[in-house]
């Protein structure tokens, strides 16, 4: 018999889908990867490197003589004349001479700055460094103090009161530390399952906390807040308020749960791992059903 040839459509399918397969992990990882370097490019490192210039453009004049300043300090009277005369044209406001000196410095640091990439890398060391010296000064008795009186400041500010304590318990929960006067207010978030959107649908979520006094006052018994994380993302998602005795607690970790959703199901630890069909945990009759 004659071997039946699928022709080349088939072919370039098959192959198509193969190299995909194999590529595809890869180009999304690198994507992550640049998006999350740009992301702390832009956000992080910009504004730090920033913020170091305009301290190297004040610092520079205290600390060398006149005859040692950097080229890009200096900004001779007819740069001056120059710039002013293009603000004018442009419809500008006026600028008295030391503010365009300023102005042209920034530009000239800016400039020196961008052509010399290790000096971009200064933005990450200076917020590294930052957060570091925050951890130490906090860690002590005096610095907890300090935090804390802060702290409660801000928890009783209009606006900020609302904002603030969600915001501080999110990055407790990520970074899995409780400190402060709000240490108390809730125990760690934990990794529970819940049936949503319907019954018979078990789905992961994070147990946040109380949920509003209106919604468990509608219910009619004690609910707790779960945040169902979505894929491929598992930073955003739905919140959503379930009777307490709803949901059920889970050995997860954060990290399990993290994996878990952002493959869609398809990175699962070994130790929860589905068993084979037919099989129940001891103790399951296989008859219960879902009213």
């Amino acid at each position: 018999m004659s071997k039946h040839h699928k022709g080349f459509l088939a072919d370039f399918r098959i192959f198509f889908l193969r190299g995909l397969g194999i590529l595809l992990p890869s180009i999304v990882t690198l994507g992550i990867l640049f998006w999350a370097f740009g992301l702390l490019r832009d956000r992080v490192a910009a504004p730090m490197n920033a913020a170091v210039r305009q301290t190297v453009i004040f610092t520079a004049p205290k600390v060398l003589s006149d005859s040692s300043l950097p080229v890009w300090f200096s900004v001779p009277d007819g740069k001056v004349e120059e710039v002013r005369s293009e603000r004018e044209r442009e419809g500008l406001s006026i600028l008295t001479s030391e503010a365009i000196r300023k102005e042209v410095r920034s530009h000239n640091l800016a400039e020196y700055w961008q052509k010399r990439w290790y000096l971009e890398a200064i933005g990450f060391v200076v917020a590294l460094t930052i957060v570091y010296l925050a951890g130490v000064l906090l860690g002590g008795i005096i610095g907890r103090r300090i935090y804390s009186a802060l702290e409660d400041f801000f928890v009783r500010l209009p606006v900020i009161k609302q904002v603030y304590p969600n915001v501080k318990q999110i990055t407790e929960f990520l970074i899995g530390s409780k400190s402060g006067p709000m240490a108390d207010e809730a125990e760690r978030s934990k990794v529970v399952a819940v049936e949503y959107p319907r019954k018979g649908i078990w789905t992961i979520g994070l147990l946040t906390g109380d949920t509003l006094h209106d919604l468990e006052t509608a219910a009619g018994e004690p609910c707790v807040t779960v945040f169902i994380p979505s894929s491929p993302t598992p930073f955003t998602g739905y919140t959503i308020t379930v009777p307490k005795k709803d949901i059920q607690e889970l050995s997860l970790t954060l990290d399990e749960v993290i994996r878990f959703t952002v493959s869609g199901g398809v990175l699962v630890p070994d130790r929860e791992r589905a068993r084979p069909a037919g099989s129940l945990p001891s103790g399951s009759d296989g008859d219960e059903q879902i009213d």
